[in-house]
């Protein structure tokens, strides 16, 4: 018989492959990402819904939902595809749009606006990934995690280089007085805080259906591998958001009745309208001389105790030395220097007849170029004149604006200042000064310093007086600024918003004179008490000075709320960056 062959098996490369189950092909759509295009969609939203609550347009409540279609993003376990990419874009075309005036200086400006935005853009997608790791890594409510975030990175990028203390959140509720008291606890970050939150709040009511059809989530079954929160969670979450907007309202009527506002001294704001290319002409010069002596013969009509003129809108240096440097020192360090010119008195002299003639004392906006043995300075000053004329001090402008004033890191790469219309050589001051005035005690602040919370504060404090019983602080603050580069914008408005709140924080009235406007006067609430009436026309404004005698708890604990909200964000940075390296840990879901 003949033996049976035994039976071939198939080679494995002939084996025919296993089906994959319906199962398996939708947990595999679940693991793979969403596409980017509802990442778009939501980081669009965002910055439309913010831009539009900034002036131009200025409606406030839509700050309150803003940051909700962005924080859609956060209650995805997995990330969309290329999702930060999408934000950082979305980022962009805010800041875009909402610093499009930085333009109008010059055609070289939209080199600015461009390196600007593309650095504030970074925040968007620094915003969402720290918040993600609070929420996913750590468990924290989503309506706590995001508004203390949020704060954490606006006092980074009021701090960060030089700083840019603009837009926050919390300034597009200028117009709730009441709400905004809270600032003179925890500054202006601390109403940052009160919006961020409802939208937070707001997004995690929101039902997991909504984001599969923004496609944030592939939609299989149930719908998507998101976190259920409980009905006692979600109670808990409103609750939490409505006890704090209840204080916050309670605290901001109780603290403006404790206000007892008292008449100050008589003050006259002479407000310009010098665009910057005709103000750097020194053909114009006399005639902007001679419109500005116009404005402040019409201020002396109604008997002010002060005028004040604008950021350099006196044209001519006022030139000073050292008491302690002789000619011939200046000669051996500055050799072939017009030692002449350097002791012309016609601009001091100048100075006090304008004070004398208006039988008022004046604070004047002009540069100051003072000579040393090492170097010659160059400052952003403003002149204080008593009404006899007599030339009582100065003030150096502190916080230089970059790229406008100097340029970083010109020194290291000589190239940066080819990218400017001109090249900035202003030197920053050594210290605040304080001034008196019948008795009264006030401060002057230049151009954007008064958008810089720290600096404010730190002025304040660094001239407040000590007292038999408490310390005296200075009585009110005295803002020059010159906005003509923007040519009547939403800047001016803006920068006027910005203002109010220092006020508030410092509980300091502040009085304002701008070329080009805006020019006001701000109580300690905050509240713009009157105003000149148009942007980019001649105006005077005179009034009394509402004295504000309470005292505030930031020009103690400073920026102490958001610092522990930025070191929040430190911490959460830093075990972000370790969990790429870490063996994984189970994500925790929110509750």
């Amino acid at each position: 018989m003949t033996a049976l062959a035994a039976p071939v098996r198939p080679s494995a490369s002939s084996r025919m492959p296993r089906e994959t189950t319906p199962h398996e092909i939708i947990a595999s759509a679940r693991a793979a990402p969403a596409g980017m295009k509802g990442a778009l969609l939501v980081s669009g939203l965002t910055a439309l819904l913010m831009w539009a609550a900034f002036t131009p347009v200025n409606f406030g409540p839509l700050a309150w939902v803003c940051l909700a279609p962005l924080l859609t993003l956060v209650r995805l376990e997995k990330s969309t595809a290329r999702m930060y990419r999408a934000v950082f874009l979305g980022g962009m075309a805010f800041w875009l749009a909402t610093l499009q005036w930085m333009r109008l200086g010059d055609n070289l400006m939209y080199i600015s606006l461009v390196a600007l935005s593309c650095y504030l853009a970074l925040y968007f997608p620094a915003f969402l990934a720290l918040t993600r790791v609070a929420v996913w890594r750590f468990g924290v409510p989503l309506t706590l995690a995001a508004p203390t975030i949020w704060v954490g990175l606006e006092l980074l990028r009021g701090r960060l280089a030089n700083g840019f203390s603009w837009y926050f959140l919390g300034h597009t509720q200028y117009q709730w007085i009441e709400l905004i008291q809270i600032s003179d606890l925890v500054g202006a970050y601390g109403v940052s805080f009160l919006p961020a939150l409802v939208a937070a709040c707001i997004v995690e009511l929101l039902p997991a259906t909504l984001l599969v059809r923004l496609r944030l989530v592939p939609a299989f079954g149930d719908g998507a591998p998101l976190p259920r929160i409980s009905f006692a969670g979600q109670l808990a979450r409103v609750a939490f958001c409505l006890t704090l907007f209840a204080a916050t309202l309670g605290y901001g009527y109780w603290r403006r009745g404790t206000a007892e506002f008292q008449p100050g001294p008589r003050v006259g704001l002479v407000q310009s309208n010098v665009t910057s290319k005709v103000k750097h002409d020194r053909a114009d010069w006399p005639k902007i001389q001679r419109s500005l002596e116009n404005l402040t013969g019409q201020a002396v009509k109604q008997q002010p105790d002060l005028i004040v003129w604008p950021e350099t809108m006196f044209r001519w240096p006022l030139l000073e030395t050292p008491l302690d440097v002789s000619d011939a020192d200046l000669e051996a360090a500055h050799p072939g220097l017009n030692l002449s010119w350097l002791r012309d008195l016609q601009v001091r002299r100048k100075l006090s007849q304008m004070s004398q003639m208006a039988g008022t004392a004046m604070i004047i906006g002009l540069e100051t170029v003072n000579i040393d043995r090492s170097k010659i300075h160059t400052y952003n000053s403003a002149a204080y004149v008593r009404a006899d004329g007599f030339i009582a001090g100065r003030y150096d402008k502190l916080h230089r604006v970059p790229f406008g004033e100097f340029v970083p890191l010109g020194d290291q790469f000589p190239w940066l200042r080819q990218l400017l219309p001109f090249v900035p050589n202003i030197d920053a001051g050594i210290a605040p000064a304080v001034f008196e005035l019948h008795g009264y005690r006030f401060s002057p602040i230049i151009c954007f310093e008064d958008t810089v919370p720290h600096l404010v504060r730190n002025i304040v404090n660094s001239t407040t007086e000590p007292q038999p019983d408490q310390p005296k602080r200075i009585d009110f603050l005295v803002n020059l600024t010159n906005d003509g580069w923007f040519h009547g914008s939403s800047e001016l408005d803006q920068h006027l918003i910005t203002a109010a709140f220092r006020s508030v924080e410092c509980r300091t009235p502040m009085v304002r004179a701008v070329n080009t406007g805006i020019s006001a006067f701000i109580d300690g609430d905050g509240v713009i008490r009157r105003r000149a009436p148009e942007k980019q026309q001649e105006a005077v404004v005179v009034d009394n000075i509402p004295l504000d005698t309470r005292q505030s708890f930031y020009l103690v604990g400073g920026d102490w709320f958001a610092g522990g909200c930025l070191i929040c964000c430190g911490f959460l940075a830093v075990m972000g960056l370790l969990g790429r390296w870490l063996p994984a840990r189970t994500s925790v879901r929110p509750v």
